[in-house]
């Protein structure tokens, strides 16, 4: 009950493949972004997308296998939790990030729309 508090769970296309970094303790993390759909009618009674991009983060042996088997397009399913950071960049300016750092991923097998 307690991942409850805090959980999201998300389906989506890969906007661009897996950027994989390895750290000296051999800890592997996958950044990527993901866009999730959503289509209604508008006043007008026409079709309107909605697209929401996501930040994703994996580790481990999520990382690895993100790193072997997905690329842009390819739509996967996630379950993970929402995390808020904050970092100065080479500017000196405090930038605000969410994330979503995943606990299970599913390589679904449509193509994209």
């Amino acid at each position: 009950m307690n991942k409850l508090k805090n959980s999201v769970r998300l389906t989506g296309f890969l906007g661009s493949n897996p950027e994989v970094k390895t750290f000296n303790n051999n800890r592997s993390l996958a950044r990527v972004s993901i866009a999730t759909n959503e289509r209604y009618r508008n006043v007008q009674g026409e079709w309107v997308t909605d697209t929401q991009w996501h930040s994703l983060v994996f580790w481990g042996k999520q990382a690895a296998f993100v790193e072997k088997s997905l690329t842009k397009g390819s739509e996967i399913a996630v379950e993970g939790k929402l995390v808020n950071r904050q970092y100065v960049d080479k500017d000196g300016v405090s930038r605000y990030v969410t994330e979503v750092n995943v606990y299970e991923v599913l390589q679904l097998n449509r193509k994209p729309e």
